[in-house]
């Protein structure tokens, strides 16, 4: 539909939708005794158990074709016979609570990924905890197994690191052992700070993580050979952390580094930025044929939000005051 139809029908609402659609009728449709045919079949004593998956092969064995699998379904699904009849109810997997992040240290995402050793079929583990708002690296350890009693700890030193508050924090993970692991909950439970945990094999509900593990393992200065030892494996972490934290230009924050981030000094950079392109314009105005580049700071951050979905009101008025 054109915006020019759009507006016509604007003007005179009461008339409501004036599409007539296509007057044509597919050649293929399926006639209303097929469709009936369909449904008798399909409920008989014989069939009533199985899907249109079998029922077509075991007519199409006797010489009988009524339709495809997908008529089948189509026919079936129009007459509300495809409820569930199992005794096994179907998983629902829920998108995880969405959450926002106005500030530094209020929402965390945290996972382990691997380090390959000199020792085939052995790994250095590396905890990784991440300031979703910031992009900071707030807290790491390499250690040679996967623990709950070692993500808790960290986690504790974390928080007392970064002055965390009870109620302050949400913090989110995949479903891993030591994520969900009593110790690790039972600390989380102490500590005031909110869980939140991926679906269950859905990569992408832990976005933010998985995108830092790239980049680490991605960088030109990521080693071509496995590290000999857990102490090379946490040096080389080390210089990572803070070649990241303190030097990399991040996209997500607008090329700033995660510790002027964290710090709040990200404000007075984006400021300058924006008068040093204000001024370049006002000198050579041909070069530029709209506005300047928007280098206004991000307020706000989303986990687990619906694609086109916005943030809260309180957000939008940070964003309007900058």
């Amino acid at each position: 539909m054109t915006s020019r139809t759009h507006q016509r029908w604007a003007r005179k609402p009461v008339l409501g939708d004036q599409r007539h659609g296509s007057g044509s009728v597919p050649a293929n449709k399926l006639t209303t005794a097929e469709r009936a045919t369909i449904v008798a079949t399909s409920t008989t004593d014989e069939f009533v158990n199985k899907s249109p998956h079998q029922i077509v092969p075991s007519l199409a064995d006797r010489g009988e074709y009524i339709g495809s699998e997908s008529s089948f379904y189509r026919v079936l699904k129009a007459e509300n016979l495809l409820n569930h009849r199992g005794r096994a109810k179907p998983k629902e997997r829920r998108r995880p609570q969405p959450y926002e992040a106005t500030a530094p240290n209020q929402l965390y995402s945290w996972d382990i990924t691997y380090l390959l050793s000199s020792v085939r079929g052995q790994y250095f583990y590396l905890y990784l905890f991440l300031d979703l708002f910031s992009r900071k690296i707030v807290g790491w350890e390499v250690h040679e197994q996967e623990s709950m009693e070692l993500s808790s700890r960290l986690l504790l030193k974390i928080c007392l690191s970064e002055n965390i508050q009870p109620d302050q924090l949400k913090c989110h993970s995949d479903n891993g052992g030591p994520m969900k692991g009593a110790t690790m909950l039972t600390t989380m439970q102490w500590l005031g700070v909110v869980p939140s945990f991926s679906r269950p094999s859905v990569s992408n509900d832990n976005p933010f993580s998985e995108s830092l593990f790239k980049t680490l393992k991605y960088c030109p200065e990521y080693p071509s050979r496995p590290f000999d030892n857990i102490g090379s494996a946490r040096q080389w972490v080390q210089e990572f952390v803070n070649w990241y934290n303190t030097q990399h230009l991040h996209s997500g924050i607008k090329f700033v580094t995660p510790e002027s981030k964290h710090q709040g000094e990200d404000i007075e950079i984006l400021k300058n930025r924006n008068v040093v392109y204000l001024a370049a314009r006002k000198k050579n105005p041909n070069r530029w044929s709209g506005k300047t580049r928007d280098w206004s700071p991000v307020d706000c951050v989303k986990l687990n939000h619906l694609k086109n979905e916005n943030c809260s009101a309180k957000t939008e008025e940070l964003k309007r005051t900058c």
